[in-house]
């Protein structure tokens, strides 16, 4: 399976970040900081042409679940949702949470909670 899940949007790199905040709080999640990081590499002098958000959001309830089985987890929180444009397309996308925490935890727990934040992240990136 991919690691990735990437979506192709009609919508400008604004619009698509502000369908995503707003999916992001239709779904029960928080946006907990937003990263523009095209803006920052350009603000540094760098010549990066495309641009690139980066939403860190989270749902309390199962971010607390996840803690709950392992502190070292943190790392892995919150989620990360992406708007981009990519060749001139806007793209939407994040790594799959069952992806990431397989690679991070063999706790038969963490399974269904990575699949319940899968199913709303992406729910969240089909939205916007």
């Amino acid at each position: 399976m991919d690691p990735f899940f990437i979506l192709d949007t009609p919508k400008s790199f604004e619009e698509a970040s502000d369908s995503l905040q707003k999916a992001v709080e239709e779904h029960g999640f928080g946006v907990l900081a937003v990263h523009d990081l095209g803006h920052t590499l350009r603000s540094n002098g760098l010549p990066f042409l495309e641009q690139c958000r980066i939403f860190e959001v989270c749902n309390p309830q199962q971010a607390a679940t996840v803690l709950s089985t392992s502190m070292a987890l943190n790392m892995a929180l919150p989620c990360r949702i992406s708007v981009y444009t990519e060749n001139g397309q806007t793209r939407i996308g994040m790594i799959r949470p069952k992806a990431m925490l397989a690679i991070l935890s063999a706790d038969p727990s963490l399974k269904d909670v990575a699949r319940a934040v899968e199913a709303s992240t992406t729910a969240i990136i089909e939205a916007a």
